[in-house]
């Protein structure tokens, strides 16, 4: 059987840091700043500390359950093809079209910090449109153009990201960094819940649990190497950001905050070079969602949870999701702000986790699970959630909205395809 796995552990590594090292970094450090101030490092690591207990919930249940539907069929063995994994699995499709959302947006902020004034705003929206159809298409005509050159993405990301760390940590002015400049608590929590989409990514090992080779070794080891290292580099990054940029310039930067900060070390050389790789990594990680989220609708359907023409393919691809997705996500992406993206998908995604730990609570037996970590996990999601709620609520209720809708949509959505359905579970 581990004859025909042809994934060991440091491919499987790479896909888990590759995921979560996409363009949210980049599209989030700003908003983190904003609400957490100089302790925006300790938002970051309470967010990781959240994915990290999270991943051992996926580990048990992709050593347990290996698949290629990943969250998709966790969700449906724990809890049945009912009403709450089909909402729950809708939810997790359309958080992945916020995520493309968010990373659409940071490439056509990044794209426009070149220009000024009202042609800005114009080449944003100009950049935002063109990525998304241009990816798009490739998928249509192309799949696999990006994907080939998504491992040289990936390492060249990281590497000018280690430069900007490395470099940029010996110029830290430490009473930018003084707790006196931290927000209150509660901002600063929910500053780190908000940006937790930067830690999105990590569950795609789950769904190459099949292909690995001695999972029940590699699975673990993978999941806690990748979110740990994460966790340690947006960690470095928002110190090299806050220890080297004022409040103020983080602000007026919000947007491209990590290209700016590395002007005061690495100069108008540095904007560009991190600029670059803004483009590069929103680019590739467009790519990537946007092809597994297409897929993923396809698996969603095959589940018997959304309509049957969700699983046609054409030219051996589920095209109709993927057309779906991108539409859906040029209409998000050109209508809503950064902070109310980013505060949808985190919402989304914590939702999901959390229903992930509680599905691993439910399947302990079988999964050979320690219940109370997956009971913290849950505690943590729901408490992170909770912080977004209170901090929303109180600075911009309208922004709530957007994360109502979210929900609202995948329940009503799955409750009126249920009524009206064409088919039964063939699961």
């Amino acid at each position: 059987m581990d004859g025909q796995r042809s994934l060991g552990l440091w491919e499987a590594v790479a896909i888990g840091i590759g995921g979560m090292v996409g363009g949210g970094i980049f599209a989030v450090l700003g908003l983190a700043v904003e609400l957490a101030g100089g302790g925006t490092p300790l938002a970051f690591a309470l967010a990781g500390v959240v994915a990290l207990l999270t991943s051992y919930s996926y580990v048990r249940l992709s050593t347990t359950f290996p698949s290629q539907g990943g969250t998709v069929y966790f969700l449906v063995k724990a809890f049945g093809p009912g009403l709450l994994s089909g909402g729950l699995n809708i939810l997790l499709w359309l958080s992945y079209v916020v995520m493309l959302s968010l990373y659409a947006s940071a490439f056509g902020s990044y794209g426009s910090s070149f220009f000024d004034g009202g042609t800005q705003v114009l080449v944003k929206h100009v950049l935002i449109t063109g990525s998304v159809l241009v990816i798009t298409l490739l998928n249509l005509m192309a799949a696999g153009v990006i994907g080939r050159a998504e491992d040289w993405i990936v390492a060249l990301k990281l590497t000018i990201l280690l430069v900007f760390v490395a470099v940029g940590l010996t110029g830290i002015e430490a009473q930018r960094l003084a707790v006196s400049t931290w927000s209150p608590a509660i901002q600063l929590i929910s500053g780190g819940m908000i940006i937790f989409v930067a830690y999105e990514g990590f569950e795609l090992i789950a769904n190459t649990a099949a292909d690995v080779r001695d999972p029940e070794r590699t699975l673990p080891r993978a999941f806690y190497i990748s979110v740990a290292s994460v966790l340690v580099l947006y960690v470095a990054i928002s110190l090299v950001t806050v220890g080297n940029l004022s409040l103020g310039q983080v602000a007026d930067a919000k947007d491209y905050a990590l290209a700016e900060a590395a002007r005061p070390f690495l100069g108008q050389a540095g904007f560009i070079l991190i600029t670059v790789a803004a483009l590069l990594s929103t680019a590739s990680a467009i790519n990537a969602t946007l092809y597994g989220s297409g897929r993923l609708s396809y698996v969603i359907a095959r589940e018997g949870q959304l309509p049957k023409g969700l699983e046609r393919k054409v030219w051996d691809r589920p095209l109709e999701g993927l057309l779906i997705t991108s539409g859906l996500t040029l209409v998000a992406a050109n209508l809503l702000d950064l902070a109310s993206i980013s505060t949808a998908g985190s919402a989304g995604f914590l939702i999901i986790f959390g229903a992930v730990n509680l599905a691993n609570v439910r399947l302990s037996r079988k999964t050979r699970s320690r219940r109370w970590i997956s009971m913290v996990a849950l505690v943590g999601c729901a408490a992170a959630l909770v912080a977004i709620l209170v901090e929303m609520g109180g600075r911009s209720p309208l922004k709530l909205l957007v994360l109502g809708g979210l929900v609202t949509a995948s329940f009503a959505g799955e409750l009126l395809y249920r009524r009206f359905r064409d088919r039964t579970y063939e699961g």
